[in-house]
């Protein structure tokens, strides 16, 4: 993959910058590619887009104000949307720009923003604003609160994309995972964003905040449970609160289950719980399932999760849990859940011969349903 990546990013993109500035700039084009091509080979994609950023900051005006001039005006004379649509890695093209301005821009705040504003409707300045965030914190949450409002949902989105306490790929800003509260308070204002687009973003920065602060993930997803009488605002609503709670359901986490309705002690009745086949080999899959029966005389909201503890490489075991069903169980009703497992190697999670335990989380509580070997 990571090589796939790298042959994604060849001399096309260096080509690529040099024709957007150059359109703008009296760009030495031979000597930005000399710059650009030192390493090249030997490098990966990010590190491929740091070498063309560099080769900006060697040919572009000393003057870092200037430098940053032209980079609006030559995104600003970039056509966008493009006449083909951006497929995949392609959108990467404008990742060096964004490097250049988060390394050098952070001198000439201004106009790192306008950069940064323009640049993050074409690709994305969530990794460069972060320095920025760090030397002004100050002026750039201001900036930031400002943005909220802006026309452009890719704009909103670096709002809160941008403030993640722990945006993967990304240096962590420990100054939100000692303290959220500037964070909270412009994800308040984005809550209702009429783009999925923004509240998805929205939802994913709750979620980093509830790894390090659970209880004020707890406090913003009760605020912003829905109660508004209109239907629509507050599915949205529920679909926000829910993603953003889920890394703390998954952990059984008490109160973020009560918060989405599902109380502890489900009265539904276990049945039939199955995992085949019994025994598997590394590259197929299995099938957990469980029946649940509702004896009760009203109706039961349930939230139903599988957990399997995976082998690891010294012997021990540790947690996945993989998302089962919500339901409303009507009196004398029953369903069945059932999930399937795959056992691919993947890039996130290494499978290992040994005895596999799966258990379903009903609200939360922890049910066995059976073992499979894995081969």
């Amino acid at each position: 993959m990571a090589e796939a990546l790298k042959a994604s990013f060849g001399e096309e993109k260096i080509a690529f910058v040099a024709d957007v500035l150059g359109a703008v700039y009296p760009l030495d084009r031979a000597e930005f590619f000399r710059w650009s091509l030192d390493g090249f080979d030997d490098a990966e994609l990010i590190a491929r887009s740091q070498l063309i950023a560099d080769a900006m900051a060697a040919t572009l005006p000393a003057d870092r104000a200037q430098a940053l001039q032209i980079v609006i005006d030559a995104l600003a004379r970039d056509p966008w949307p493009p006449d083909e649509p951006l497929v995949g890695v392609e959108v990467f093209r404008y990742n060096p720009l964004a490097q250049f301005i988060g390394a050098y821009g952070l001198d000439d705040f201004e106009l790192a923003m306008q950069a940064q504003h323009e640049l993050t409707q074409r690709f994305t300045a969530e990794f460069s604003i972060r320095p920025f965030i760090e030397r002004h914190p100050d002026a750039t949450l201001a900036r930031l609160r400002e943005w909220t409002a802006d026309p452009s949902e890719h704009v909103r989105r670096l709002v809160s994309e941008g403030t993640r306490p722990r945006l993967p790929w990304a240096p962590r800003l420990r100054m939100f995972m000692s303290d959220p509260t500037p964070v909270v308070e412009l994800l308040d204002l984005l809550r209702d964003d009429p783009s999925e687009y923004v509240r998805r973003s929205v939802a994913n920065n709750i979620n980093d905040i509830a790894k390090d602060h659970p209880d004020v993930a707890i406090d913003v997803a009760r605020r912003w449970w829905p109660d508004t009488g209109r239907p629509d605002d507050d599915a949205r609503r529920r679909q926000l609160v829910r993603h953003g709670l889920r890394t703390l359901v998954k952990a059984g986490d008490r109160d973020a289950l009560d918060v989405l309705g599902y109380g502890a002690g489900s009265p539904l009745r276990l049945a039939a719980p199955t995992v085949e086949p019994e025994r598997v080999t590394i590259g197929e899959s299995v099938r957990c399932s469980v029946e649940l029966h509702n004896d009760e005389t009203e109706h039961q909201a349930v939230l139903v999760d599988f957990r399997v503890w995976f082998v690891k490489a010294n012997g021990s075991s540790s947690p996945k849990v993989f998302k089962g069903t919500e339901a409303d169980v009507a009196p004398g009703a029953s369903i069945t859940v059932s999930k399937k497992v795959s056992l691919k190697q993947h890039s996130t999670r290494t499978h290992h011969p040994g005895e596999h335990v799966v258990e379903v989380l009903v609200n939360g509580e922890a049910h066995p349903v059976g073992t499979f070997v894995l081969r």
